[in-house]
């Protein structure tokens, strides 16, 4: 029998009064009630309801405890009335932590069925029996430090004068020593910040800035904002937080990433090269070059230095023929590689204007040259000029007078194809005729 008893000492491995102590509330006493029932054949035995039954315990680590415990008891053996006193060490086991903790437990010491009014102490040689013991209870939290528990457990002893018995118990617990890690007076168990010190109306968790939102929350937890931003501030209070916001000293819109667009272009003053004035997006935010000042952009402007009318793509009033010459492909001559010798194409276009200049003889002529990026900038300089010297030079050859042709070379300064690739470096290779002033 001894051999079982240890058995069941191991399996069970918990008690009955420590009750419910966590790791957040490791020490636990208890106060209760009891009920004892012999179960032994050869003996007339009633149950006996006793006072007290108290224990102290302390929560050890994975769910179980360790404590001691004393009961109580009288009950009526064989038409004798009998006092009956236990005191047990134990071991319990609780299955989870929560509101309701059910558990096991198991134990060894004495039990004493006392029927000498003379024995001395409470537990005599003659009364008193080794006992092994084990149960299961169950236990609920009514606040955070007070637990109702109940429990039922089965005594063994086989020595003389004492009997097997059932022990059930009843009572009341009062956890303490709660684990609070950061010191703040809110225990672990509720903190949701529990290495860091904070307050109780923040579940434990700091609020670093003084904003009412907690730092856990807090998307800017060491400056005060609105919740409405997450606790971000905004310091230009154009409901756009200062950690999102590109501008945050200047009110803006959230459409434009909290920025303002001063001049109403649809670009953001922040990106804008030109936020006072109003301009395309493709121009980074500023208004298109014109030199004239004539409200044509130069480069829809056919005559860029001389002020003229939109409709008339920006010129004076000049004949509709001229205008459609120079805004057509006929202004842009084009050479092969490192030449500056006029194709045949390319004679052909200054016929056409040698017989336009000599009908409107007021019209002077612009001739840009421009190159690609195959050699040094210094070679397609002096390359630029040649091409342009070389159109000058046709011009004249075909009647019209050099006091009307102005020269200029740009070099590769000027591209209107990716010089990265063959099609925009053959694009480059060019002059490029325009009305001059």
């Amino acid at each position: 029998m001894k051999k079982l008893y240890s058995l069941i000492f191991i399996s069970l491995l918990a008690t009955f009064c420590a009750n419910s102590q966590t790791s957040d509330s490791p020490w636990a006493v208890s106060l209760g009630a009891n009920l004892v029932g012999v179960q032994d054949d050869s003996v007339d035995s009633s149950t006996g309801f006793g006072v007290p039954s108290l224990s102290l315990s302390r929560y050890i680590a994975g769910g179980l405890s360790i404590g001691a415990q004393y009961s109580m008891n009288s009950l009526e053996i064989d038409k004798f009335d009998v006092d009956y006193n236990s005191v047990d060490g134990f071991l319990k086991y609780n299955f989870s932590e929560g509101d309701i903790f059910p558990y096991l437990f198991a134990g060894y010491g004495l039990s004493n069925f006392q029927t000498d009014s003379d024995a001395e102490g409470y537990f005599p040689s003659t009364g008193a029996g080794r006992t092994y013991f084990g149960g299961a209870g169950v236990s609920f939290f009514i606040s955070d430090n007070w637990i109702v528990n109940a429990s039922t457990s089965y005594r063994s002893t086989s020595e003389k004068g004492s009997y097997n018995h059932l022990q059930h118990a009843i009572g009341f617990s009062y956890v303490f020593g709660a684990g609070d890690t950061d010191k703040d007076g809110v225990s672990d168990k509720k903190d949701v910040c529990p290495e860091v010190p904070g307050l109780k109306e923040f579940d434990g968790c700091p609020d670093t800035d003084g904003d009412g939102i907690p730092d856990n929350k807090d998307a800017c937890p060491e400056e005060a904002g609105p919740a409405e931003l997450n606790g971000c501030p905004d310091s230009d209070g154009d409901g756009v937080a200062d950690n999102d916001d590109a501008c945050p000293d200047a009110a803006g819109s959230a459409e434009m990433n909290g920025c303002p667009d001063t001049d109403g272009d649809g670009l953001a003053d922040n990106v804008d090269k030109c936020p006072q004035e109003a301009g395309e997006a493709a121009n980074n935010g500023c208004p298109e070059d014109d030199r004239d000042g004539d409200g044509v952009p130069d480069k829809d402007d056919v005559c860029p230095d001389e002020a003229g009318d939109a409709a008339n793509s920006g010129c004076p009033d000049l004949p509709e023929e001229l205008i459609s010459f120079m805004k057509g492909d006929n202004a842009v001559l084009y050479f092969v590689v490192n030449s500056a010798m006029i194709t045949d194409e390319s004679s052909a276009k200054l016929k056409k204007l040698t017989e336009l200049l000599g009908t409107y003889t007021s019209v002077d002529v612009v001739i840009e040259g421009h190159a690609s990026a195959d050699g040094s900038m210094s070679f397609n300089q002096t390359l630029s000029e040649k091409r342009a010297q070389s159109v000058k030079e046709a011009l004249v050859s075909m009647g019209v007078e050099a006091s009307r042709l102005e020269t200029i070379g740009y070099g590769e300064t000027k591209p209107v194809g990716d010089n990265s690739s063959a099609a925009g470096r053959e694009a480059n290779k060019r002059v490029q005729l325009r009305v001059g002033e």
